[in-house]
């Protein structure tokens, strides 16, 4: 299969609507579901009339956004992961200079719309509700990383100092995060600036990239916070390998998924890299022995939940590729897992048109299976660039920017 097509045709489609789309969390910004949503937490009535009512958001995604005046939009997450994506394609095709055109087009954009004064940081354009609300553009964790990653692999391609420079802009903002101390050697970062909690995946996300930066710059700070993070995540790993959402002193959320596992196990695999712990090894292992043996179906199909089918979901799908390609440089048989997830997202939820579709989902009210064709920008169409770039360089190069 020609995964570079499938790559330019994603482009196409991105490049066409300059950059702009949906996300599935910009509808739950609007004043109306962000009331509803406070309701909900108060009564049980309410929380059953919000449910009802993001149903009809999920299965009438075009149509309640067109009602709501939803607007596309562009969000930095993606622009840093188109950004990432079409550098890497650069590298394996150094005449293609809409890669690299593309790619300096979406770092521009980046600098010119940061959310932050305190280093560089990156947030969403809308709304979101977490354990209380936070603000669009508000400068969080999870986006800047990916927004930094772009500025990472820029500078390991060309060896540029302004894109070290950027990174290390980024990292003093993830150290002004709110951090919560454990003891001596462990702790954990915060979503936002606003306020504390404890989310294992984003722990794992900014611990890679101080200490990958850190060990650049020769800030050894910045290595031991990250050093100090990965022990956090690893003190609250499972028995059986797994890692629920939330770390302590948070409840539990009793949330095990596909991709927010697969974040935690290639954050793992990159410290590693860099930090060579046996206790990492261990951790690793046993996450991937969960990861391979709960969340995919035989003929690849990647289920969001180890204890059901649907939803079936893209992020889980691209999120998939792009962690056993990364895991295969331990774990062999993870390529052809990979590509066996890769081919049957392609065959299933590929539109002709050059999008990826959201997911197929199962309606909790009538139980029936359909697909919501929707093309999330950042959701969607972002993340499964980021997996066919990492893929299709990995196969050609065995080149992994970490």
């Amino acid at each position: 299969m020609n995964y570079q097509s499938f790559f330019d045709d994603v482009a196409r489609y991105i490049t066409q609507n300059h950059y702009k789309g949906y996300d599935p969390y910009d509808i739950k910004s609007t004043p109306f579901l962000l009331k509803l949503t406070e309701l909900g937490r108060r009564n049980r009535a309410m929380a059953i009339f919000r449910e009802i009512v993001f149903e009809i958001c999920y299965t009438f995604p075009l149509l309640t956004r067109r009602m709501l005046h939803i607007q596309p939009q562009k969000n930095a997450k993606a622009m840093g992961l188109f950004a990432t994506s079409y550098t890497e394609m650069s590298v394996i095709n150094p005449g293609n200079t809409f890669y690299s055109n593309q790619a300096e087009y979406c770092r521009k954009w980046l600098l010119d719309h940061p959310d932050t004064t305190s280093g560089l940081g990156w947030g969403y354009p809308f709304d979101w509700q977490s354990s209380r609300l936070i603000p669009r553009s508000t400068p969080n964790g999870i986006v800047t990383t990916a927004v930094g990653e772009a500025f990472w692999v820029s500078y390991l391609h060309t060896k540029k100092p302004e894109y070290l420079e950027i990174c290390e802009q980024i990292c003093h903002f993830l150290v002004s995060l709110p951090v919560e101390h454990y003891d001596d050697n462990s702790l954990c970062f915060s979503y936002t600036p606003l306020f504390k909690n404890h989310v294992h995946n984003l722990n794992l996300f900014v611990a890679d990239f101080l200490i990958k930066v850190g060990r650049s710059i020769d800030r050894n700070e910045w290595i031991e916070s990250g050093r100090r993070a990965v022990a956090y995540t690893l003190k609250n790993q499972h028995d059986d390998g797994s890692f629920d959402y939330n770390g302590p002193p948070d409840r539990p959320a009793n949330f095990i998924d596909n991709y927010h596992t697969g974040f935690v196990l290639r954050m793992m695999h990159s410290i590693n890299k860099h930090l060579d712990d046996p206790a990492i090894n261990t951790a690793l292992r046993k996450g991937y022995e969960h990861y391979i043996s709960n969340f995919f179906l035989e003929d690849g199909t990647p289920k969001l939940l180890p204890n059901r089918i649907h939803r079936i979901d893209i992020h889980s799908a691209a999120e998939a590729v792009n962690c056993l390609t990364v895991l295969s440089d331990d774990y062999p048989d993870a390529l052809p897992q990979a590509q066996k997830v890769l081919d049957w997202t392609i065959h299933h939820m590929y539109d002709p048109s050059g999008f990826f579709y959201y997911a197929t989902l199962k309606s909790r009210f009538t139980g029936q299976v359909f697909t919501s064709k929707i093309p999330y920008v950042r959701w969607g169409q972002a993340w499964m660039m980021r997996a066919l770039s990492r893929f299709i360089l990995h196969n050609q190069s065995s080149i992994i920017f970490e």
